[in-house]
């Protein structure tokens, strides 16, 4: 029995052949699938190139060394050391030739230090000084290197402004003027009844009869409030002087309070009410 290939309705069977052979295919090109690079495809050196800097410099590389293999940074092994260098050095050259002149210096210092342990020191019979041993320069360079690498991380681990905390900064914003709640007829008549009340308590038998300004208890109530900032509205008026000149008074309030001189402000509600002379614009 012959077979024959099923293909998806709507599909052709070069897409379904291509469909089919995707996963071998190096990319895909404007959704064609690309088998094989272009000859006149052009891709930089350092495309895919990857430089991981490990080491701050060449003190720092050999100190890493020196460290990792547990050397005794005061009689260090110049075999030992120069052959892992030279190593590192090797790699930094095939990546980068730039980054690797520091090293490659620093590579003929420790050469030369090899070459002069070598050879035999120079005896004179003039002088008994010993001779220097070519080391201590490096060590002198390392051991400085690595006082200020350990005070740097100890800075590092210092807590910075903007790294580990933030300064709260709020804006000095102006307070908010006070609010008086307004004083409207109701208070006005419960605080009038309240001063009645009073005034009911206080006998008089005096038979008297002086004429009653209200300009004149206008003047006397700005006269009082003029030295005060504000004053409790029960402390205007005297009961003793009689109902007619709490009447009297309290009208010349009520012309003072209609003329914009004085202000009636209270706290909240069932707050006592105090007055205070009106502020004037300049």
């Amino acid at each position: 029995m012959s077979q024959q290939a099923v293909t998806p309705a709507g599909a052709t069977p070069e897409r379904s052949a291509s469909a089919s052979i995707d996963p071998v295919a190096l990319a895909r090109l404007y959704g064609e699938p690309l088998f094989a690079l272009p000859r006149d495809l052009y891709i930089p050196p350092d495309a895919l190139r990857i430089l991981l800097e490990a080491f701050e410099g060449p003190l720092d590389l050999l100190l890493y060394l020196i460290r990792k293999q547990n050397f005794n940074i005061l009689d260090i092994p110049m075999a030992a050391l120069t052959r892992q260098y030279l190593s590192y050095v090797d790699d930094i050259c095939a990546c980068n030739l730039e980054l690797a002149g520091e090293y490659l210096l620093m590579a003929a210092t420790l050469i030369e230090i090899k070459s002069r342990l070598l050879l035999p020191p120079k005896k004179s019979l003039a002088t008994t000084e010993q001779v220097e041993d070519p080391r201590v320069e490096l060590v002198r360079r390392l051991l400085e290197y690595e006082q200020l690498k350990r005070a740097a991380q100890r800075l590092a681990e210092c807590p910075q402004l903007g790294r580990d905390f933030l300064r709260a900064q709020a804006p000095d914003l102006p307070a908010p003027a006070p609010r008086w709640p307004a004083v409207c007829g109701a208070d006005l008549q419960s605080a009038w009844r309240d001063i009645c009340a009073r005034a009911r308590l206080v006998q008089h038998h005096s038979i008297s009869r002086e004429p009653l300004s209200v300009r004149e208890h206008m003047s006397r109530l700005l006269r009082r409030l003029r030295d005060r900032r504000c004053v409790e509205f029960g402390e205007l008026f005297d009961p003793v002087q009689g109902t007619a000149v709490l009447v009297v008074t309290f009208i010349a309030m009520l012309e003072l309070a209609k003329e914009t001189l004085i202000e009636l402000t209270q706290a909240e509600a069932f707050a006592p009410i105090y007055v205070r002379l009106a502020c004037r614009p300049q």
